[in-house]
Formats: C-alpha cells, structure tokens, sequence
C-alpha cells in the first residue's frame, strides 16, 4: 500500500505512484496524458465549431443576437447541467469506456447540425453536442490526475492545453471549409469524432485495470488543513471567479467575430482569423497556469491570472484594429492561467470527489458561457455590440475575492 503524501498549496510534494505490475513510477505517463489531451484537442475542436459557423447561420436563417445567444445557452445548459452529476456518478462508479460512448452523442450532433433546416433543429444538434462534452470532461480529467505521476498542475494543464486548442481550431477551419463549402459540409467533422471514438476507447483500456475501490482509497486530513465551512467557502469563492472568467471568455467566444465586423468593417474570414489568435492565448495560458501553481502555489495563479487581465480589458473597447489583436492576446493567455491551478485547487480540497469537482467546475465554466452568451446577445440586440465589451472590461475586477482563499495542506492517497 502506498503511503499518504502531504500535498500543500505552496509546496506540492510528488508522490511516488505504483503501476498494477509493482513498477515505481516517479512521473507522469506522458503516452496517456498526451492520449487524453488530444482527445481533449477533438473535442473541443468539434464543439467550437458551432459557435465558430453563427455568421453563416444567422444569414442563413434571419436568426437575431438572441437566437444566436440561445444556440449557445442550450449547449452549454446541457454540458453544465449534467457535467456534476455524471462525476457524481463515476465517483462512485468509475466507468472507463463512458469517454468512447459519450462520444458518440457529438457524432451524432454534427451529422445532425450539418443536415438541419429549422432553427429548433440546429438547437437539438447543439445538445447532443453539449451531452457528448458532459460525459467526456469529468472523467477524462481524473484519467489525466491519474496519470500525472503527482504532478497534478502539470496534467490538468496539459489536458486543458488540448481542449484550448480544439477551440482555436474552430474558428481557423471554419474560415477554410464551412465557410466557403457552407454548412453541409459540417459532416465531414463527424470523422474526428470516430477517430475520437477509437482513442478513447483505448485510454480506457489503460483505465480499467487502475480503477482503484472506493473502499479502498484512504483519506487522512492534516490537523491545519481548512474546516468545512472553509472548504464550502472556499468552493464558492473559485466558482464565482470561474463564472467571471467565462462570463468574459463568453463575450469573446460568441460575439468577437461580429464586434471586429461591426467595429473596423473586417470580412467574416479575417474576424475568424482574429478571433483563432485569442484562441491560441488562450491554449498558450492554459499550459503554463499549471506548471507555475506547481511550483509557486495556485492561490498566487488564481489571483494574478484573473484580476491581472482587468487593465487590458479596461483598454481593449478603445484601441484599434491591430491593439484590439495584442490586447486580446494578452487578456486570452491571462486568464486562461487561472483554469488548471481553480481546478486542481478545487480537487485538492475535497479530493475524494474527483469526478463531481471536475464535473462541477467544467460544468460551471459551460454554464457561466452559456448564461453570458444569452445575456450579451439580448444586450447587444438593444444596446449594441460596443456597448457589450464596454460592460465586461469591469468583471475581472471579481478576482479580488482571491484573497479569501485559504492555504492548503492535506494528505492524500497517491
């Protein structure tokens, strides 16, 4: 039996892990971690496609900004929604081929979105694809922990890193297919999803055997380590900063595109284009977030990845065309940070629930985008698009909650 191993905020210890052969293995297992990113890669990248086609399908089908709000309200409601309670449930019951299987709902959402010709249609295909991302991002963040050797920041970043860049992907092949081939040919995606499909399920036949009993796993909380009323406090603190996170990320993801047409009168293709160097800050901020928690504590990286964006977005409603270019690269790549070092913070303060504080967190971070896109899009129909980045430059200022989070020390089984 492996001993327990104090994992602390500001000094993570690495634990040593045993493989089910009696093998020592002192660090990540780079094949599985590499495996489940980019599997992270597809998905993300099949899921960005929807909001990355909205221009073709508002001129398509005379939608408004609601409509278009809406199409990303129900994605995001439904990854969000169920996200927790499928980590609740494979908490309790582990299930390694659930990845492949829940992959199947996202092949199934764009065959369907690719053939759609009604409006509820196209909102049918957008749940099927936030069902398959429900299933996919709890467990699939507890294979990448199980992975990490101990080097939990580290393999939540490289696991992120992968979905941030499907999600750049997006915009860049829809500028180079859907939009030029329109929206049929949305079906050829379906492939990644089978190729997606086959990976997964060979990441759960590496899963399988490691799949330890509840039973089995031990628990010992260090004498310093924060209350319970803490730990709920502590909980709500990083979802309210999760939720300002992505009700700005939401801004970008849905409405970037239109603002810089609106703004500075560029083509769909060049906002696609502007829009996949966000993106790209985004994948780059994501990768270093974790590393740097690792080493520094994830406290620090909560607090400066996300009130440290507040004067860039301050800036970015006033600056021109190629300012608007450097100022979303930073903001991108700063607040993107904060995700790997919320999330392993979240699990180490109840790391007997992997699967619901994954679920709960990527959950939240869908829902909180899903809940941001309806609102701007109601907002910008009444008030304009300028007037939408004029109110969201002011929510980075939230990260100053940060300061309310305890240190951590808590011992747990490797």
């Amino acid at each position: 039996m492996n001993k327990p191993v104090v994992i602390a905020e500001d000094a993570v210890a690495v634990p040593t892990v045993t493989s089910t052969t009696g093998q020592i293995s002192a660090g990540p297992t780079y094949v599985v971690l590499g495996s489940i990113s980019f599997s992270h890669f597809l998905n993300d990248t099949m899921q960005s496609l929807i909001p990355s086609v909205y221009p073709i399908l508002k001129d398509n089908y005379a939608l408004d900004f609601a409509q278009i709000g809406l199409i990303t309200l129900v994605f995001q409601i439904t990854a969000s929604l169920l996200q927790p309670l499928v980590g609740i449930v494979t908490d309790k019951k582990p299930m390694p081929y659930s990845l492949a299987a829940g992959m199947g709902f996202t092949f199934f959402g764009l065959l369907l979105i690719s053939v759609a010709h009604h409006y509820y249609v196209i909102l049918l295909a957008a749940a099927l694809v936030g069902l398959g991302s429900a299933v996919f991002h709890p467990e699939s963040a507890r294979i990448a922990r199980l992975a990490s050797g101990g080097r939990f920041g580290f393999a939540q970043s490289v696991f992120q890193v992968g979905g941030n860049f499907g999600s750049a992907m997006g915009p860049v092949l829809a500028a180079l297919i859907v939009v030029p081939f329109g929206q049929p040919s949305l079906a050829w995606f379906s492939l990644i999803a089978a190729l997606a499909i086959v990976i997964l399920w060979r990441i759960g036949n590496w899963y399988k055997p490691r799949i330890v009993p509840r039973k089995a796993a031990q628990l010992v909380r260090d004498p310093h380590a924060p209350s319970t009323s803490r730990i709920a406090m502590a909980i709500a603190i990083l979802i309210v900063l999760v939720f300002s996170k992505y009700f700005y990320m939401a801004s970008i993801g849905s409405y970037y595109t239109f603002y810089l047409i609106h703004k500075f009168g560029v083509s769909t293709q060049s906002a696609q284009l502007y829009l996949f160097l966000f993106l790209g800050a985004v994948a780059a901020g994501t990768f270093f977030g974790g590393p740097i928690g690792d080493r520094i504590g994830r406290r620090y990286v909560i607090w400066a990845s996300i009130l440290g964006a507040l004067p860039f977005t301050l800036l970015l409603p006033h600056a021109d065309l190629m300012w608007s270019a450097v100022l979303s690269v930073i903001i991108g790549f700063i607040m993107a940070s904060a995700m790997p070092a919320i999330m392993v913070y979240a699990q180490e303060l109840l790391p007997h629930r992997f699967g619901m504080i994954s679920g709960l967190f990527f959950g939240f971070a869908f829902g909180a985008g899903g809940i941001g896109a309806a609102v701007f899009g109601e907002v910008a129909d009444r008030m304009g698009i300028d007037f939408v980045y004029a109110i969201c430059a002011f929510l980075p200022a939230i990260g100053l909650l940060a300061v309310f989070l305890p240190n951590l020390k808590r011992s747990v089984q490797a």
